[in-house]
């Protein structure tokens, strides 16, 4: 106890932001590897297969997008009411989370699946057998995407309350079951693709079972009230408006950077194919990194609307341990990707000049990687206190920034597509900064409003 008081102010917040933020990055990082598991045995199938799950693939990841309406506001708001100790909100708050949860699901569920044979054309492009195994996915994946959803929003009730390690164990958990049901569906039922798709299906099914146990057990599961008034809150609709109207900047921050990322494809594919597929390679390889800057943002946006809902504002305080943390696992990557660029890219598969292309592009993105790190963990704090709607503005600016400067310097090849990142990323990291400085001074607020 003695130990606990002679903590540092930073140290007690550094010490909270570490043991909500690990678990976070796990949980991401099993979420890549699902798809990488995925691939690996659809690749056998032969190329088709690999470009229909992949296009599959990469329509989930914007189909996120959708459901962190839910999910992070969910998070935000039952975190808020934990720190206040309203039950009352916190009912409101699952309630909106579930409300939202099944006005959004029908929608792309039913109209994704019926609308699989255009979706995967799109995607594609064209005609081909691909098409035909794309939409064979999507028969399966589209319907199960409810499966998909209800889970985002179990783990954003049980971040909110403070548990981040359940949603670890059961992304584990999933994964571990779609890597041993795809062989057993692919090649031993002869499904082919549709048995990747089916697998990850009931893999996240038997995962979102046991998450809802886990809030029955917390309580926490549809919490439809015990008699308790929610004063002052409203009813069901209120509920969800409140809900989409905290994750909404959120769910559009995300698809902002999403579409960027993918416009920046076509930018790099001017300089020549082998630069296309390293660029894609390489990415793929960053996300290890910037996945653990990602979950210091939500560790810090859980905390900053914990101590709000306690009446406690320290956005500034939080902000300072976030970015220390975030920049040293920014500068970590940076050096790592400089001194094992050339290993990375072969160990994702890379050869010849597509290895070397990624290679000189992970050894020149350390800069952007550092400044994306202390952008993406200033922004929890601004997710936490209500602030997401300026730092949409400022992510939509800095995307169509980057994009700007990426084709005028795309000359100097992929380097040059890396100081358009950097740059682009300075102004966002300006601007934020600025916004950060405005905020409310570290003190203790007066619970009670007086």
């Amino acid at each position: 106890m003695a130990g606990d008081w002679q903590m540092t102010a930073p140290e007690h917040r550094r010490r909270a932001l570490v043991p909500l933020a690990y678990p976070v990055y796990f949980e991401l990082l099993a979420g890549v590897t699902a798809g990488i598991v995925n691939m690996v045995w659809v690749a056998r199938l032969g190329g088709d297969a690999v470009a229909a799950v992949a296009v599959a693939t990469n329509v989930e990841n914007l189909l996120l997008g959708v459901i962190l309406i839910a999910g992070s506001g969910t998070t935000v708001l039952v975190a808020r009411a934990r720190g206040a100790r309203d039950r009352a909100a916190t009912r409101a708050a699952v309630r909106g989370g579930w409300a939202l949860w099944a006005l959004i699901t029908p929608v792309v569920a039913i109209g994704g699946h019926v609308c699989r044979e255009p979706l995967a054309r799109l995607v594609l492009g064209g005609d081909g057998p691909s098409l035909v195994l794309a939409t064979g996915y999507f028969s399966i994946a589209l319907p199960g995407i409810a499966v998909f959803f209800a889970a985002n929003v179990v783990d954003g009730i049980l971040k909110g309350a403070g548990d981040t390690r359940t949603p670890m164990r059961l992304s584990a958990l999933a994964n571990g079951l779609i890597l041993v049901l795809d062989p057993v569906l692919v090649f031993g039922a002869g499904l082919g693709v549709r048995g990747a798709a089916i697998s990850t299906v009931l893999g996240r099914t038997v995962a979102l079972a046991c998450g809802l146990l886990a809030l029955r057990r917390n309580g926490l599961l549809w919490t439809a009230g015990d008699g308790v008034p929610v004063s002052g809150l409203g009813g069901l609709g209120a509920d969800l408006r409140r809900t989409a109207a905290t994750g909404l900047p959120m769910s559009a921050d995300f698809l902002i950077r999403m579409t960027g990322a993918l416009a920046l494809v076509a930018v790099v594919a001017r300089i020549g194919v082998n630069e296309v597929a390293a660029y894609g390679v390489a990415t793929k390889a960053m996300y290890v990194a910037t996945m653990a800057f990602y979950a210091v943002r939500q560790a810090a946006a859980i905390h900053t609307a914990h101590l709000l809902g306690a009446g406690r504002d320290e956005r500034r305080a939080v902000g300072r341990q976030a970015l220390v943390l975030s920049g040293a696992l920014g500068v970590a990557a940076a050096l790592s990707l400089l001194v094992a660029a050339g290993w990375i890219m072969r160990a994702f598969g890379a050869a010849g000049e597509v290895a070397d292309a990624g290679a000189l592009y992970l050894r020149c993105s350390g800069p952007y990687l550092i400044l994306l790190a202390c952008f993406i963990a200033l922004g929890g704090v601004f997710e936490g206190s209500g602030g997401s709607p300026a730092l949409v503005r400022i992510t939509s600016c800095g995307v169509v920034l980057q994009l700007v400067l990426a084709h005028a310097m795309s000359g100097a090849g992929l380097p040059g597509v890396c100081l358009a990142m950097a740059l682009s990323m300075a102004v966002q990291c300006a601007a934020i900064t600025r916004m950060y400085r405005r905020a409310a001074p570290t003190a203790a607020v007066d619970r009670t409003g007086g």
